[in-house]
């Protein structure tokens, strides 16, 4: 054998000692377990409609299902079939006049009829007709969850009233849910939502999706959703979904979101438009390149929250968004089609010489603090929520919470001589009992007819608060809803939590129809930290350290999902394993990771030094199996479980 040949055979043999090991150590490496999988309400309800029989169910003896799709329990359907073309109204049957409902639907042979705004924990009584025809139902529904809150104070002038719900949506704990004009229950979801919850023109509701993108509370998108919890659409977003959102004319939508990766690490101050069909992003604005991050700082203010959007509105007639800054103390309006500014409305004290002339000299009445909800009315006035943290940017005239007060408040505005006075306001007269530093709402419903929403008001030891009740640790929460028709109170509600937002909505809006939801957008690519190339030997075992760092690892339909508790700082990356690939994802172990004073959705550890810490690894360019390892503090672990993608 010549000396060629012998060589070529060496590395041949080389070759399959390489791919020996390398299968040998691959094997060693291979993780047994496959993580636990959690579904989203799109995935759970999957299959659901196969159950929905219609056949050989007739007017009178019909198919009715409680809580079809399994997250809205004060619902139902019913089914059956006619012969004929038939038109079905139903009645939901209340406690008066006022807390009964009645809807009739389009006419059809195959009837889905879904069933809104039953009472929790008792046998309802339903009627559906058919002419001259009528059958009563009785459904019966579970009492309320034991942590459910009911109000402690409700008034109201019937004579004025019409039968339509208070939807309330949560602040730190509870449920989207809404009230009748009686304070009783009358739906609800039992599925985590948060923020605005509203009504689009087909009818159907939009709300956040129940899985976060980020901590503390920015949500992965939004559901349009109907009230008997079925998702029709869901849309995810890079940046995810916070505060607020609106639909425009064309049916696109305006969100309140973020860009985690631009180069501040700033939150909060990022504005997208979501195609309606697709879910892409087709215009963004970055109020970085609006506004001086360092200008007109309040109280709250950091460095990365440093504007704290909280609202957006686009109105028509100047085509024009409002947005809300709670943590500049203004609201700007800024041009749609360039992103330019057009006007600031707000105490100007602290703002760099250049945006000066943006502000209105106010006339007649007193500026607004930390405000929230801010909208442009048909007429042009501005409509906010009117916090009142602090009455000043000057810390030597704070004034404090038991001095201060909350309102609703209207600006009339003149964008020609740049000045703007106080046309209308309640709240101050009610003093520090109507105070809420965070959170709270307003809404116009018609001319001189509006609802006014102080929702973060916290006590702790019988003191009124001045920051959120999460921060300030507070024992005694209230969140107190005031609806006003000619400078009258026609209507009040008191709870003993914290809410975000109230919406005066009518129980039956838009169509049911069955199909399949449409998953829309993307949450995009989770960036390495780093990426090595090399034989990952085995890790120390990881089950003392799940036990003390309570580590969970779970997969959902497009990310995998680590979470732990660490001690503050401590140095923490997932390793996702393949094929000789360390593909290395840090997980930031901090208090606050993205400050954002409105929600206390965060880490609500009162331990300092214990940080529970979430780290969301998206699928995107993921793709075969993954073993999982952690290295926590410098120290390899291997956790026996893998990810497929």
């Amino acid at each position: 054998m010549n000396k060629k040949k012998i060589i070529v055979l060496i590395l041949a043999i080389l070759v399959i000692i390489v791919f020996v090991l390398f299968r040998i150590i691959s094997l060693i490496n291979t993780s047994k377990n496959e993580v636990s999988y959690v579904s989203s309400i799109v995935e759970k309800q999957k299959g659901v409609e196969e159950d929905f029989e219609s056949e050989g169910y007739t007017f009178d003896s019909p198919n009715v299902i409680l809580n079809p799709y399994g997250n809205s329990p004060l619902t139902a359907l019913v089914i059956f079939e006619t012969d004929d073309e038939e038109e079905i109204s139903v009645t939901i049957k209340g406690k008066d006049e006022l807390s009964t409902y009645t809807h009739t639907f389009d006419e059809g042979k195959i009837h889905y009829i879904p069933i809104y705004g039953l009472y929790a924990g008792r046998e309802n009584e339903v009627v559906i007709s058919n002419g001259d025809e009528e059958n009563t139902l009785k459904i019966k529904t579970d009492e309320l969850p034991d942590d459910f809150v009911l109000p402690t104070k409700v008034t109201k002038d019937e004579s004025k009233l019409t039968n339509d719900l208070y939807f309330f949506s949560p602040s730190s704990k509870g449920y989207m849910c809404a009230y009748d004009v009686n304070g009783d229950v009358r739906w609800y979801l039992d599925e985590s939502a948060i923020w605005e919850v509203n009504r689009l023109k087909n009818g159907h509701l939009l709300l956040s999706t129940e899985r976060l993108v980020n901590t503390p509370y920015y949500s992965t998108g939004l559901y349009e959703m109907d009230m008997i919890g079925k998702v029709y659409k869901e849309y995810s977003l890079p940046g995810g979904y916070h505060h607020d959102y609106f639909e425009m004319e064309d049916g696109n939508i305006l969100v309140v979101s973020d860009d985690f990766d631009n180069e501040d690490g700033t939150v909060e101050d990022y504005v997208v438009e979501l195609d309606r069909e697709t879910g892409n992003i087709v215009k963004t604005f970055d109020l970085k390149d609006i506004l001086n991050m360092e200008d007109g700082k309040s109280e709250n203010w950091t460095n990365y929250d440093w504007f704290h959007n909280n609202s957006v509105w686009y109105d028509k007639k100047t085509n024009s968004i409002t947005l809300s800054g709670r943590h500049q103390d203004i609201v700007i309006n800024i041009d749609y089609d360039s992103g330019k500014l057009n006007w600031i409305l707000g105490d100007r004290t602290n703002f760099s010489e250049e945006y000066q002339k943006y502000f209105f000299k106010l006339t007649d009445g007193e500026w607004q603090w930390s405000q929230h909800a801010a909208m442009i009315l048909p007429d042009g006035n501005v409509f906010l929520f009117d916090n009142g943290n602090n009455k000043s940017k000057n810390k030597d005239e704070y004034v404090s919470a038991s001095e201060s007060y909350s309102r609703g408040v209207i600006y009339e505005i003149n964008t020609e001589n740049m000045t703007a006075k106080e046309v209308w306001q309640y709240g101050k007269e009610r003093g520090s009992d109507f105070y809420s530093p965070y959170i709270s709402d307003v809404d116009y419903l018609d001319e001189n007819h509006y609802i006014v929403h102080s929702g973060g008001i916290s006590y702790k030891n019988g003191v009124i608060q001045n920051q959120p009740a999460g921060i300030s640790e507070s024992d005694t929460l209230v969140s107190d809803t005031v609806e006003i028709i000619d400078n009258e109170v026609i209507f009040e509600m008191v709870l003993p939590t914290n809410n975000y937002r109230v919406e005066k909505m009518s129980l039956y809006d838009g169509n049911f129809t069955l199909g399949k939801a449409k998953e829309l957008g993307g949450l995009g690519l989770t960036e390495l930290d780093d990426q090595k190339f090399s034989f990952m030997m085995n890790g120390k075992s990881i089950d003392d350290e799940y036990k003390k760092h309570d580590i969970k690892i779970t997969q959902e339909k497009d990310r995998l999902v680590v979470t732990g508790t660490f001690k503050k700082g401590t140095p923490v990356n997932i390793i996702l394993y393949k094929d000789m690939t360390q593909n290395i994802y840090s997980m930031r172990v901090s208090k606050t990771p993205y400050t954002a004073l409105c929600v206390d959705l965060g880490n609500n550890s009162n331990d300092d030094e214990n940080i529970t810490a979430t780290k969301y690894i998206n699928k995107s360019g993921l793709i075969g199996k993954y073993s999982i390892y952690i290295e926590i503090d410098g120290t390899l672990y291997k956790t026996d479980e893998y990810a497929r993608f």
